[in-house]
């Protein structure tokens, strides 16, 4: 039987946390139920979407249980950068918190483990690796036999599923902290997993017990837009100028490439037109790497050009644009990368170009790979809905979530539902490309690319088409009357719908796959989208919109005056801690004071994101700031 006065009890002690550290008046979503669970002792897997607020999950329990007596709470994350902010935002929020990697000096480890050994800290971060070394493993189970370990969150949790998009083998040894430290609560935490994933980290970090929490994976504020890609790094341009110019000159983004030299180049581009830009990939040198990041993290309107080695856990709020010029693995990797943006819930444009060559591209990668020929088809189809997304006529967003699990309505703020594509019946032109196809291989004993298909479609005599006597064909000539594009972009969708394959051995050749066999009898139809780069609605578009108080209403000029002069206050506190400044405040904290525009400290209860550490601390200062605007 459920203790419903104890359940109330343990909640009531998480709101007082809530309120009194963090500053925030309630719980959204199923962040009450999951708080008190693991509160009360029970293992957890949650999924709740970037900027969801996963972070309060584990930390509130943290503190509540230590307030308790049960002492510190272990936090698993594989990202130093992420480790320093949130410890630096725990600290600013008067929580004693501490990391444990690989960047600390000998010196700077060592007080922390006398930290840790006295009681002194309520959470504690260290890398997956660094847990699992002996000495961290003999000193955290002295606590454990002295009652002073309190829970794990392991965090980003699909890097143990070699399903998830960051697999990292250290995260499988976590399996052993169920063995090793009985009785002490776990909860795993991602943004995105799909149901093969989900099950994968039930089953590789022994979780059959734990209770799952699934939120919406909606992010409403972000707006997906998808493009034929022309040429990429202009179409990037316009992007970026025509949806994310402000006063200041651009906003904050990140533009994801697949190659760390495409990276480099666009990067380079970037600058030489204007932006302010910077490359980040795995090969350039750790120092570098890091004073990128920092400045990402710290700077306004920086773009950050990057690999995927870029981005897992970057808890920066006001990201307004991701933009792919290469199309991702699948669904997970896109949805992931494209959370980065608008984690304040503003307006936020996820924006790919994309083209035939990044599936073959793609394609050449699983069969290229050494894996096992189950697992390399668990990741074609994780492809193929990636490819179904981008070819899609309907709502984006509707797609996306079924994906996930998750039915929705067409949601007014994608491309396809702001300017419906226009459809026509290519039905007959489906048909002579897969007749083509068919020809050239009954002809020749094998199949041929995609360039050399078209060639023959079109009827033009190549010295390759001529020296293979293709031109005798009878499906030489027979597509004149359309452009390369046009062909590429049913081939795209042919592809999509698993008519035709693309084999990479020996040189990405195309082969009918069952679905064309339809087609081609005259029992299945093709409804193509005719391509346009469309320009999204005005009036629901990503740009700056004035300021808005935390009751909606737009800021007046005096309180954006004011508004100004509290972030320039707030960058010089965030330089002087060396943290980003949301983590002394978020902009709709700013904001919000603006709008009262308290003449006392006492007028600061009440306003989102100030707890009683910040009020002591930045109070006097913030009312100072402020009374120049009374």
């Amino acid at each position: 039987m459920i203790d419903v006065a104890a359940g109330a009890e343990t909640l009531e002690a998480c709101v007082d946390v809530l309120q009194s550290v963090f500053g925030y008046e309630a719980f959204r979503g199923p962040q009450a139920q999951i708080v008190t669970h693991v509160c009360e002792g029970g293992d957890a897997l949650v999924l709740m979407p970037t900027g969801g607020g996963k972070s309060l999950c584990y930390q509130v329990p943290a503190i509540v249980r230590a307030q308790g007596g049960r002492g510190v709470a272990v936090v698993v994350s594989p990202l130093i950068a992420l480790m320093h902010d949130q410890v630096g935002a725990l600290t600013e929020a008067g929580v004693s918190a501490a990391y444990l990697n690989s960047s600390l000096s000998l010196e700077d480890a060592q007080r922390i483990e006398l930290q840790l050994r006295r009681g002194d800290l309520t959470l504690l971060y260290v890398a997956p690796e660094r847990l699992l070394t002996p000495r961290c493993q003999a000193m955290l189970e002295s606590l454990h036999e002295q009652g002073r370990l309190s829970l794990f969150a392991i965090d980003e949790a699909h890097c143990v599923s070699q399903w998830g998009h960051d697999f990292r083998p250290e995260y499988r040894e976590l399996a052993v902290l169920p063995e090793r430290f009985v009785g002490v609560p776990r909860i795993a935490l991602t943004a995105t997993a799909d149901a093969l994933t989900r099950a994968d980290i039930v089953e590789r970090l022994q979780l059959q017990d734990a209770r799952t929490f699934i939120s919406s994976f909606d992010r409403p504020n972000i707006r997906y837009q998808l493009v034929e890609k022309k040429d990429a790094t202009a179409q990037l341009q316009r992007f970026i100028r025509d949806e994310h110019a402000n006063a200041q000159g651009h906003d904050a983004g990140v533009v994801y490439c697949q190659s760390r030299r495409r990276v480099e180049e666009v990067a380079q581009m970037l600058q030489q037109a204007g932006f302010k830009a910077l490359p980040y990939h795995a090969g350039l040198d750790a120092a570098v790497r890091q004073n990128h990041q920092d400045r990402f993290l710290r700077e306004e309107g920086l773009i950050m050009v990057a690999t995927i080695a870029f981005g897992m856990g970057i808890d920066k709020p006001d990201v307004r644009f991701v933009a792919h010029l290469d199309m991702p693995k699948n669904i997970e990797g896109y949805y992931q990368e494209t959370g980065r943006a608008g984690r304040d819930g503003e307006p936020a444009n996820a924006w790919m170009a994309y083209g035939l060559q990044d599936v073959v591209n793609q394609r050449r990668m699983i069969d290229d790979s050494p894996a096992p020929d189950e697992f390399k088809q668990v990741l074609r189809g994780k492809l193929d809905a990636l490819l179904a997304l981008a070819e899609a006529s309907d709502c984006r967003r509707v797609r996306l979530l079924r994906y996930f699990g998750e039915e929705s309505q067409p949601c007014g703020n994608c491309d396809n539902c702001l300017n419906p594509p226009e459809l026509f019946d290519a039905t007959e032109p489906a048909r002579k490309l897969l007749s083509c196809i068919y020809r050239v291989q009954q002809a020749s004993g094998h199949g041929y690319g995609a360039g050399h298909i078209m060639d023959i479609l079109r009827g033009k005599a190549t010295e390759k088409v001529e020296a293979n006597g293709h031109q005798r064909l009878s499906t030489f000539g027979i597509g004149a009357d359309w452009s390369e594009t046009q062909w590429r972009a049913l081939l795209r969708q042919l592809i999509a719908i698993e008519a035709v394959r693309v084999d990479d051995a020996p040189y990405n050749t195309l082969h009918l796959s069952d679905g064309a066999r339809a087609i081609l009898k005259g029992e299945g139809e093709v409804r193509l989208r005719i391509q346009a780069e469309r320009a999204p609605s005005r009036s629901r578009s990503a740009r700056a919109k004035p300021p808005v108080g935390d009751d909606g209403t737009p800021l007046s000029l005096a309180e954006r005056d004011c508004l100004d002069a509290l972030k320039t206050w707030r960058a010089g506190v965030a330089k002087e801690h060396n943290l980003p400044a949301y983590v002394i405040f978020h902009d709709a904290t700013l904001r919000a004071i603006a709008q009262r525009r308290p003449t006392d400290v006492t007028d600061l209860d009440g306003i989102s994101g100030i707890g009683q550490k910040k009020r002591t601390a930045y109070g006097d200062d913030v009312i100072q700031v402020v009374s120049a605007f009374l």
